[in-house]
């Protein structure tokens, strides 16, 4: 079964979270949340409440199949000052597992060097392409080159789920979630 690590910083865009820990589950991959603090209850960007099942210090070097960033600000900034969360995802992007991330968090990615090369995705302006002639920009709502997968928006969450889960299962199991999630059989 895939262990997949989202890490929730204070100011994280809910929708985003929310979405990708209960898709994921539903399809019996293994999440793990962990807040960047010891606190572990996280004010997201809408005041909206979340729980970490952990601290990131509890788990820093624990084995995931992937790392999944939600963006939302304040959130992706946390994330992207956060050494620990640099560490991982290099960590992970040399041991060939995959890293993700979605909106703003792609700029996480970029600066820990795992975009050069690549193909991505993320919120308008939050890379510019003069500033990072290395990536590729696409407007895809959900992009994936090599292990690396980024989404755009809030509104792409579903999408972005989905497609993680078709990466770290099969398309069988992505098929049953959407079925799932449609109400028909």
């Amino acid at each position: 079964m895939p262990k997949v690590l989202i890490p929730l910083a204070q100011g994280c865009e809910e929708l985003e979270a929310v979405t990708l820990i209960d898709l994921l589950r539903r399809a019996d991959i293994t999440v793990i949340t962990a807040s960047l603090t010891e606190q572990r209850q996280i004010k997201a960007s809408r005041g909206v409440q979340l729980v970490a099942d952990l601290t990131l210090e509890e788990l820093i070097f624990d084995d995931f199949d992937m790392i999944v960033l939600p963006g939302g600000q304040p959130g992706t900034d946390n994330l992207n000052a956060d050494p620990h969360i640099h560490a991982i995802l290099k960590r992970l992007s040399q041991a060939s597992k995959a890293v993700a991330a979605i909106c703003a968090a792609p700029i996480v990615l970029a600066n820990a060097g795992l975009l050069a090369g690549k193909s991505a995705t993320c919120y308008p302006g939050t890379l510019q392409a003069d500033d990072w002639p290395e990536i590729t920009l696409k407007e895809d709502a959900v992009v994936i080159d090599g292990k690396v997968l980024t989404s755009k928006v809030p509104g792409t969450a579903i999408d972005f789920a989905l497609a993680i889960i078709e990466f770290l299962t099969d398309k069988t199991t992505r098929l049953n979630v959407e079925i799932g999630l449609a109400g028909s059989r």
